[in-house]
């Protein structure tokens, strides 16, 4: 039993591997807190947020 809040640590390991499908599970997941991390003096990077 997990929390609801992090990733089973089998996507992380899977997504450290390279599998595509748990890199973009990983990436949904923080989506919410990469564009908050893109935002620069109340403007998006949008350099960032596309990495």
């Amino acid at each position: 039993m997990g929390s609801p809040n992090l990733l089973p640590y089998e996507t992380i390991v899977r997504a450290i591997s390279g599998d595509p499908e748990a890199v973009d599970e990983v990436l949904r997941h923080y989506s919410k807190r990469i564009r908050i991390a893109a935002i620069e003096n109340g403007y998006i990077d949008r350099d960032i947020k596309a990495a």
